[in-house]
């Protein structure tokens, strides 16, 4: 199997990215080691495919680099002893090798445990099963196999408590019985954030999603969903909360001006990259939305999976999710205090504990 450390000069402040290539199994990888200062890189890897225009390692590696320092970010702000690192294999997620996750494996077992994987987009946990065999530096494995199973539950978990954080920082307290939100992406997160915002929260609720299978789940459990095939149309439900779960890049500049229109108040998800382009929170504050960092919400899983590798204790990670709320609100708060975007007050707490 060759590997390269990839040269190019996009390559910024990370410490190391890995390209590798199979020619006997089609494995493509690219591994993004942002941050080791807190401790080995934990982050998942997810499968896709990527355009073969100009090239799929163009994409991959963009989109490692900017998952991988949001993990730095993520696993600061989620108090873990753990750097960000994240992975991107070059596959159709639907048509998996077992060979390929063998070898890729392999790969990560090479790095010596500077980056730990867990499951992301595309990948399951009887993947990391898989990867598992050839490799001690995995995480989000079955519970059977010594893993503490589906990271998604603790991801719902965090995004809710980031919500209600939220929403009782804009109105003084949290109660969402009177609120519409909208829940972009209804799979194993987006799902069960559905779940907390009406059992817990009397919420009404509009989601879209396009697999049927995620549809009929939701419709047999909460008929009273309503789904819509488009932001226009779930905008002219006027939610007061969009909650993206899906693929980042999500909420853009030209999105905005709908987004006031609507009467949008809050964006809280669990999407990694949410905003187009940094620039976007900017606009979202100088529109009066408030915006809930991603990395900030988000954590649920990596403190899921983090724990599998210091005693798959499933109820002290839920604890340590339920701070979310409190980290939300101080953020939040130092956001307004200071004058400056959660995004920007989010980074600046994280980075003081890694200066620390």
């Amino acid at each position: 199997m060759a590997t390269t450390t990839d040269p190019w000069a996009e390559f910024s402040d990370h410490e190391e990215v890995v390209i590798s290539q199979d020619p006997d199994t089609g494995l493509r990888a690219v591994i993004a080691i942002h941050s080791t200062k807190l401790g080995p890189a934990l982050g998942g890897t997810r499968m896709a495919l990527y355009s073969e225009h100009p090239s799929p390692y163009a994409a991959a590696y963009s989109d490692a680099l900017r998952l991988s320092r949001a993990m730095t970010l993520k696993n600061a702000l989620a108090g873990l002893n753990h750097g960000g690192g994240k992975a991107v294999l070059i596959a159709d997620p639907a048509n998996k090798s077992r060979q390929e996750l063998l070898n890729y494996g392999l790969l990560i077992e090479s790095l010596g445990g500077k980056y730990v994987t867990a499951g992301d987009v595309g990948m399951q946990v009887a993947d990391m099963d898989i990867l598992g065999e050839t490799s001690q530096y995995v995480t989000g494995r079955s519970p059977e196999n010594g893993g503490v199973g589906d990271s998604g539950i603790l991801t719902a978990l965090g995004i809710w408590q980031g919500i209600q954080a939220s929403v009782e920082f804009l109105s003084g307290r949290n109660d969402l019985s009177q609120s519409v939100v909208g829940v972009v992406g209804a799979g194993k997160v987006g799902g069960r954030l559905i779940s907390h915002l009406i059992e817990s929260g009397g919420a009404k609720v509009i989601a879209m999603d396009p697999i049927a299978n995620a549809r009929s789940e939701i419709l047999a459990k909460y008929p009273d969903v309503e789904f819509v095939d488009s932001i226009e149309e779930m905008l002219a439900a006027r939610p007061s909360i969009i909650s993206p779960n899906a693929m980042g890049g999500f909420i853009t500049s030209e999105l905005i001006p709908d987004l006031t229109t609507a009467g949008v108040t809050l964006i809280c998800g669990g999407a990694n990259n949410q905003l187009a382009d940094p620039h976007v929170g900017d606009l979202l504050a100088a529109a009066g939305i408030l915006y809930a960092p991603d990395f900030m919400v988000n954590c649920g899983g990596v403190i899921q999976v983090a724990e599998e590798l210091v005693g798959a204790d499933v109820e002290r990670a839920r604890e340590q999710v339920m701070k979310v709320y409190q980290t939300t609100l101080e953020v939040l708060e130092s956001a307004k205090n200071t004058q400056i975007t959660p995004v920007a007050a989010a980074e600046a707490k994280a980075w003081e504990r890694i200066s620390a």
